[in-house]
């Protein structure tokens, strides 16, 4: 993991995704590659393993949609529900585009991922992003809109301790400076 990498802001993703699928003077649209990137900011999933999906890893369980993977980075597998909405956004990109359930859903390098999104962030002026920026704001976000249940994020990115998780999304910090402030008790 960089540790320069920040996690994105709401904004930010926003403006990233809008420009790399509307493109800009001297770079075209690309569609497949927000794509991807939408992908890891709602599935928390690394973007090695956003690479490696097909539609068939999504299977259907009763009412729900499951995807089951095994990590490339750590090798530990993961099975987790995948909203409807998103399955279907899944889907109709694959209709959209010609993708067969067993093909690779984005037959692209992480390093072309990477340089797409560099020109992208160069050009809006974002500094240290990356693609891991994604799925630090898919972290942050669930830990913000969860009640800040760090074992919850925690358990999401399959991580070994809280610690880990909180060093990762770089909440610690901004915690330990809130509880001080709110605890100050100067007008007796």
């Amino acid at each position: 993991m960089n540790k320069k990498t920040i996690a994105l802001t709401t904004e930010q993703y926003k403006e990233i995704i809008s420009t790399m699928k509307n493109g800009f003077c001297g770079c075209r649209p690309n569609e497949r590659i927000a794509t991807a990137l939408m992908l890891e900011a709602n599935l928390g999933l690394r973007i090695s393993d956003i690479i490696k999906l097909r539609l068939t890893d999504i299977v259907k369980d009763g009412e729900r949609y499951r995807l089951s993977i095994t990590e490339q980075k750590t090798g530990k597998d993961r099975i987790f529900t995948v909203p409807l909405s998103l399955y279907q956004f899944i889907r109709c990109y694959c209709l959209d585009n010609g993708i067969k359930e067993n093909d690779v859903i984005f037959p692209l390098t992480e390093r072309a991922i990477q340089k797409q999104l560099k020109t992208v962030c160069d050009f809006l002026d974002f500094n240290g992003i990356s693609t891991h920026s994604f799925r630090k704001y898919y972290a942050t976000e669930i830990y913000k809109n969860n009640g800040y249940n760090i074992a919850l994020v925690q358990q999401l990115l399959q991580h070994s301790s809280t610690a880990v998780t909180q060093r990762y999304i770089g909440i610690q910090q901004k915690e330990i400076e809130t509880a001080i402030e709110n605890h100050l008790k100067l007008d007796i």
